[in-house]
């Protein structure tokens, strides 16, 4: 019998465990160069062995959120088609190899993650930085806004948890754009986790602070990494916003190409991801979230997470892969 809470979506059942072997196939390629020192190398590992399984669903997809443009040849790029065209019609947003530098320097959280959901159903978001804010689930709506300034959502979230604020930590990256909020924060009594790259996991961190001890994300990350991250939380739960950083000329006619007309516009998760969505992420380095790939001598070890919004299920899969020949 059809899963209730998946009646009329365009999307099979039995994606949410074929995208596992898509970010499976992908974390092995760049996980053979991890801690190399070429980050290239590493994303066009990850990139080539994306597109290789993504071209073997049953999907007529198109990607929204990719690597490139189009005449960024060697990457997936926004607009490329993938699948066997056979399929439901369905946007795909997706990061080959998220954290390279990580990845190249063999540093926690790196991951191959990629978002499936019905045409239609992903921000088309050029390849700019967003300004982000995420929490988990369990709080009251509104808790948590792009309106609001750092040191009163670190506030809000204290209130909401009904803890201290001394009690509360917030994820941010390590950049030097984030000086003065870092400092604002800091002045709070809050404690905060910089981080160097890998903001969709740091995002799904905020949604099991027991686990993680992540409270809030904060900051400003790549636009296309705010949407697989928006991704992830339809179906976990949390609350997220975006805001699109379009301040030179050359970005908001990127934007405007895109559909995107006002520069300011707020965007909530659902505005992000909306409609059914896969989600799955394979870990490449060891992280809070996945363990990276393990090379034995007999078998390659990946371990999954996979989720779909409808039914609000998430799936951990730690995969032994004995068929070595398939990754070559």
């Amino acid at each position: 019998m059809a899963d209730k809470q998946s009646e009329g979506s365009g999307l099979d059942r039995i994606l949410t465990l074929e995208i596992a072997r898509v970010t499976e196939r992908a974390a092995v390629a760049a996980a053979r160069l991890r801690g190399r020192g070429d980050e290239m190398a590493a994303d066009q590992a990850a990139v080539d062995a994306m597109r290789q399984e993504l071209n073997r669903l049953p999907i007529d997809g198109t990607v929204v959120i990719g690597e490139g443009e189009r005449d960024e040849a060697p990457m997936l790029f926004i607009g490329e088609e993938v699948g066997t065209r056979e399929g439901a019609k369905v946007d795909i947003a997706l990061d080959p190899l998220e954290g390279t530098t990580i990845c190249a320097k063999n540093l926690p959280n790196s991951l191959a993650v990629i978002a499936i959901a019905e045409k239609g159903s992903l921000l088309y978001a050029a390849d700019v930085y967003m300004e982000k804010v995420a929490i988990g689930p369990g709080y009251p709506p509104n808790t948590v806004s792009l309106d609001a300034t750092p040191a009163e959502n670190i506030h809000a979230v204290a209130r909401a948890k009904g803890v201290p604020v001394e009690r509360v930590t917030a994820c941010i990256l390590d950049r030097p754009r984030h000086a003065r909020m870092i400092e604002e924060v800091r002045a709070t009594g809050a404690a905060i986790r910089l981080i160097g790259d890998g903001d969709v996991a740091a995002v799904i961190h905020a949604t099991d602070p027991d686990e993680t001890g992540i409270d809030i994300y904060l900051g400003i990350g790549g636009a296309p990494e705010g949407v697989l991250a928006a991704a992830a939380l339809r179906c976990i739960g949390g609350q997220m916003q975006g805001r699109l950083e379009l301040n030179t000329e050359e970005k908001l006619a990127r934007a405007a190409k895109m559909g995107i007309s006002d520069p300011n516009k707020i965007y909530t998760m659902d505005e992000m991801a909306s409609g059914d969505v896969l989600f799955s992420a394979t870990g490449v380095t060891d992280g809070n979230l996945l363990q990276g790939v393990r090379f034995g001598r007999e078998a390659i070890v990946t371990h999954t997470i996979v989720m779909r919004s409808s039914s609000r299920t998430v799936r951990e899969i730690k995969a032994r892969h004995q068929d070595l020949d398939k990754f070559d």
